[in-house]
């Protein structure tokens, strides 16, 4: 029987790498909250990324286990609503979403129906359960090239990929639902995270798994792409945060330290030794390329105290040394189908 401070979270996309980070902060640090993640479990997802949560499960009697997982898809209207009956969530926090650029290019239907069907069938589960807090997982990448300055939370959307235009569409719908129907709603704009469990197309694991296995590094363009890194821990924090504040509709910018792609590429072969210009292998850019993303979080920071405390230089050595010393993770990632086929179409950069 629930106890009266019990609540119930919903995660959708919590075996994935944001998503599974702020399902272990939940775990371990509410003791009364239950857990609902519900993963589809495509490439990205990954059910090794909660081990630590599944074995203290297991070691638990089964009328004190906290963690459901819940195989399934955002965009199946029936099971959503089924779960969202079931449980009465207290919080909803939506990371389900296809994250990668390139593949965007490559395939834009997965986006489309993911990040905004998927959106919608959330939203209005969460309209007719009246659920009292909703978090959005967005994106920086939604406001486009930003040539100079800060974008800010009220900066014109401006999406240059395939990817930005479904996150904005969802951002869109998120927006339209809290104003319409009064869902008590926040909308997240990160930029670029980095941390443990990452999946190894993104540019960070790709350099450092590549570079543990003696191969080149495709960098598009001339890598002079600027972006803004934040270790995923500062993410959830931030997230965290949001969550136990009192909003109606909100939007937050997260932000971290700027570095050109060469410049973290560079860091991380430093890292591990090598000569980064050993390494590099110049491939075509992508079409309408965004060469420089820097959003403002100073909103937050005066709302609610937040900014991030992982310095970059610093946290990217650790995460280096975890892709090492996991081996085994990465490994059985890069050798199936979903990893080398994409792969090798990125490497080539054929877009068309």
């Amino acid at each position: 029987m629930a106890s009266a401070n019990q609540k119930f979270v919903l995660v959708t996309g919590g075996c994935g790498f944001m998503g599974s980070h702020f399902v272990r902060l939940l775990y371990k640090k509410y003791p009364n909250y239950t857990i609902v993640n519900l993963d589809l479990l495509t490439y990205a997802g990954n059910q090794e990324n909660l081990k630590d949560v599944d074995e203290c499960e297991k070691a638990l009697p089964e009328d004190e286990r906290r963690y459901i997982e819940v195989v399934g898809d955002v965009c199946d209207e029936k099971l959503v609503n089924n779960l969202f009956n079931e449980y009465n969530f207290d919080l909803v926090v939506h990371f389900a979403a296809e994250s990668h650029v390139d593949r965007s290019i490559f395939n834009f239907g997965d986006f489309i129906r993911t990040n905004i069907e998927g959106t919608r069938v959330i939203l209005e589960a969460v309209k007719r359960y009246k659920v009292p807090q909703t978090i959005h997982i967005s994106t920086d990448e939604v406001y486009g090239n930003v040539p100079e300055g800060l974008s800010t939370e009220g900066s014109p959307l401006n999406p240059s990929s395939p990817y930005a235009a479904s996150k904005t569409a969802g951002d869109m719908l998120a927006r339209t639902y809290a104003t319409i129907y009064g869902i008590p709603l926040a909308i997240v704009r990160s930029s670029n995270n980095y941390g443990t469990f990452q999946y190894p197309e993104k540019l960070i694991p790709l350099t450092i798994t590549n570079l543990l296995n003696d191969e080149k590094i495709p960098v598009h363009g001339e890598g002079q792409h600027i972006r803004s890194w934040l270790h995923v821990e500062d993410f959830c924090d931030a997230v965290d945060r949001i969550a136990h504040s009192n909003f109606d509709f909100s939007i937050y910018n997260l932000t971290g330290e700027h570095r050109s792609n060469l410049q973290v590429i560079e860091q991380i072969a430093n890292c591990l030794d090598k000569n980064h210009l050993d390494y590099i292998e110049h491939v075509h850019d992508r079409p309408s390329a965004d060469l420089r993303y820097a959003p403002d979080a100073s909103k937050i920071k005066k709302e609610l105290g937040w900014e991030a405390t992982h310095e970059f230089s610093d946290s990217l050595g650790a995460v280096v040394d975890w892709y090492k010393n996991n081996e085994k993770w990465w490994k059985d990632i890069r050798s199936k189908g979903e990893f080398l086929d994409h792969y090798e179409k990125q490497s080539k950069a054929r877009w068309y």
